[in-house]
């Protein structure tokens, strides 16, 4: 449309964000050109060490620690991708415990991963690796820091340096590695033979969690440029509205039972709003600072983060008191 300011942008394509790619909905004042970045986490990287769009999706541990390095971006309190992780920690089918009776011991616990080593998918700040950390030490007593966690990738914000129990697999299979018991577990593994999950029926375990303590991990948020936020101080509360509003359509067809062909995402938004009886992806501060600020402890926890940051100063000013 005319006058209108055109941004280049990055985000997955899901159900909460269709109607937003597709057109149906529009930022008052903008367009947005999406790009196709498969998979989405190439496009972290890409704006964390080059800032190559305007807006663009990220996971929320890469911006955390984007911010702690004075990248030149800020969050919107928008977060498309929400999941539960205690599935995210396996171990291969033979790996045994120390504790149980016995030649063959029993399948190893979380306790029982202190003083070993474990894999980790990609990097040590891959937020489905904080997240399932997190779950190890709330809800099992393990302290990560007595884990040597082997990484089969490196970070997105190449500043980044892990703490001393943060090692490299130095380009070994890590997968084959879990699933021959060399390592104890793994965090965020792709699916493969050999593997079974440690926590067991991991699906009931984490609607547990939500139900018991409220947990309900965020994984993806959405930020924008920090020059573009000075010069054009409607755009965070434009794109907020616009994200909301694609958002709040795919909700009501989620209540509604009108999406044709769910798959395992819309089944998990659809099970949490049965469980809460509140949108399974609100939007805003307020409605989710109990996992904005368990995310941030999980970070200083795992000495991702130095010290502990108020979710007021993650998030576009204009943005603060917006729900959606």
């Amino acid at each position: 449309m005319v006058n209108e300011i055109a941004l280049t942008a990055v985000t997955g394509t899901y159900g909460c964000t269709r109607a937003l790619k597709d057109g149906a909905v529009r930022p008052e004042g903008f367009s947005l050109r999406f790009e196709e970045v498969t998979p989405i986490i190439r496009a972290f990287r890409r704006m964390v060490r080059g800032t190559e769009f305007d807006v663009c999706e990220m996971a929320f541990t890469t911006y955390l620690v984007a911010r702690a390095h004075g990248k030149p971006f800020t969050a919107l309190p928008v977060f498309p991708v929400r999941a539960f992780h205690h599935g995210a920690i396996t171990r291969g089918a033979g790996t045994r415990g120390t504790g149980g009776h016995g030649t063959g011991g029993h399948a190893i616990e979380p306790r029982e991963l202190a003083g070993r080593r474990v894999g980790v998918n990609r990097g040590y700040t891959v937020t489905t690796g904080v997240w399932a950390r997190g779950i190890l030490a709330d809800e099992y007593g393990l302290d990560p820091g007595d884990v040597t966690w082997v990484l089969s990738g490196d970070e997105h914000v190449a500043e980044f340096r892990p703490p001393p129990n943060v090692v490299s697999a130095d380009g070994q299979d890590v997968p084959g590695m879990v699933a021959s018991g060399e390592l104890a577990a793994g965090v965020g593994i792709p699916p493969a033979d050999g593997l079974v999950p440690l926590i067991p029926d991991p699906e009931e375990a984490a609607y547990r969690a939500l139900r018991s303590r409220g947990l309900y991990p965020i994984n993806h948020l959405v930020v924008v440029r920090d020059e573009l936020l000075e010069a054009h101080p409607d755009l965070a509360p434009s794109l907020f509205a616009a994200y909301a509003e694609a958002k709040a359509r795919y909700v009501s067809l989620l209540r509604y039972g009108a999406i044709a062909n769910s798959g395992p995402d819309d089944r998990v938004y659809q099970r949490v709003a049965e469980i809460t009886g509140a949108d399974p992806l609100p939007y805003g501060v307020e409605p989710n600072r109990p996992m904005i600020d368990q995310l941030v402890r999980h970070a200083v926890e795992q000495k991702i983060l130095a010290e502990p940051v108020a979710a007021e100063d993650l998030f576009a000013a204009p943005t603060l008191g917006l729900a959606g």
